[in-house]
């Protein structure tokens, strides 16, 4: 399954593609940096801001927790929330899971699905994870 995430809402994509993978599906992500994220800029910068440093108050030669910037893997990490990570069951399916930011060639030709249920419709307020990223600093 190759999903075009262009227009569509974080956690809406997310919720389908780990039910997906968790009936034993293969699914790709393109466009990640531009999958939605519902709500005020302002919140989603202190919201994902606030994890970032939590991550980095203690020393920073520790192994963890890591959060990360760019917006391929802060999708994938969603998607991860949602699936039973800690169980075999939750590990093989997230191996399942690729995101990209952009096309990658091996993609250009090919036709990618929409999920309708997860699109950016009617929603006012609302930040690209791309533009998140960004204010995060990331480099993509």
């Amino acid at each position: 399954m190759i999903i075009d995430g262009e227009g569509h809402v974080l956690g809406r994509l997310a919720s389908v593609i780990s039910k997906n993978l968790l009936e034993g599906e293969e699914v790709v992500v393109l466009n990640a940096e531009k999958i939605m994220l519902t709500g005020s800029k302002e919140w989603a910068y202190a919201k994902y801001k606030q994890r970032l440093d939590r991550a980095s108050i203690s020393n920073p030669r520790d192994l963890g927790p890591k959060y990360p910037r760019r917006p391929d893997d802060i999708f994938r990490r969603t998607v991860r929330g949602m699936l039973p990570y800690k169980k075999s069951k939750g590990r093989d399916a997230y191996k399942g899971l690729k995101s990209f930011v952009g096309v990658p060639r091996e993609f250009k030709d090919v036709e990618c699905e929409s999920v309708p249920q997860a699109e950016f419709n009617d929603i006012k307020k609302g930040i690209e994870l791309g533009e998140l990223s960004k204010l995060l600093g990331a480099k993509f």
